[in-house]
């Protein structure tokens, strides 16, 4: 009996360790701004994106892949080209903000435009603070494009990946018409809709904060260090890649 209960109980130790040993990293991250396809659909800014409202951070899938969605057919919203998507307005030097909810030991950032890799980022095998930003310059593009941030893990086989949408040099037509879709039911959560009247004073969820703004949630004062526009489940106790408490 005694035998049976000493196999038994290295067999359940051998399959922990497996199932330890080949678990993706607990590391989360994406690119806030300038805001990614999965910030603005957490943002409640793009209609029908599916489960990545609820988590922007977890579009993560093996290293070497070239699309904004890893992959994940939960995720395959990200990469669908017939919603409209926002665009924002650059210069042809842009700076890139990733935002980590768990940070993980880095390989290095990539940055590609198409199949072409613009910009790459050491992270010198070290667990990142909790934002980092990169200035790529985008000099050789024009017009609207589809940047691909990549965030490599350095002891796993996985990677991070955030699209975003600019347009470089300005001007023109940053948000054309898409091509239409069928209506749908709206997300189970929009984000409400608020209208501030200034960043200061009590957080609330719809608001836009800059950077040094100060606001109070639960008795406690914090200070804005990464601009953003606030929405249900990123109160300042919550995310401090956004917030500092004072």
């Amino acid at each position: 009996m005694r035998r049976t209960l000493t196999l038994a109980a290295v067999a359940v130790i051998a399959i922990a360790t497996t199932v330890f040993n080949t678990s993706p990293a607990w590391a989360h991250g994406y690119v806030l701004s300038p805001p990614s396809r999965q910030a603005n659909c957490a943002q409640g800014k793009v209609p029908d994106c599916g489960n990545i409202v609820y988590e922007p951070q977890s579009v993560e899938g093996p290293k070497g892949l070239r699309n904004c969605h890893a992959n994940l057919g939960q995720f395959a919203q990200l990469s669908d080209e017939s919603k409209p998507w926002p665009v924002a307005a650059v210069g042809s030097s842009v700076t890139f903000t990733w935002t980590f909810t768990v940070r993980h030991r880095t390989a290095n950032y990539e940055y590609y435009v198409g199949n072409t890799r613009v910009a790459t980022f050491s992270g010198n095998n070290e667990q990142p603070p909790p934002t980092v930003s990169h200035t790529v310059n985008l000099s050789g593009y024009s017009g609207r494009q589809k940047v691909l941030a990549i965030w490599n893990i350095s002891d796993t086989t996985n990677a991070f990946y955030s699209c975003v949408d600019v347009q470089v040099g300005g001007g023109g037509n940053p948000n054309p018409t898409p091509t239409p879709t069928p209506t749908v039911t709206p997300t189970p959560r929009p984000t409400p809709t608020v209208t501030p009247t200034t960043p200061s004073g009590t957080w609330r969820a719809g608001t836009t904060y800059a950077a040094g703004n100060t606001v109070t949630y639960n008795g406690a004062t914090y200070r804005c260090i990464q601009p953003h526009t606030a929405i249900a489940g990123w109160e300042p106790s919550n995310v401090p890649a956004l917030w500092q408490r004072v």
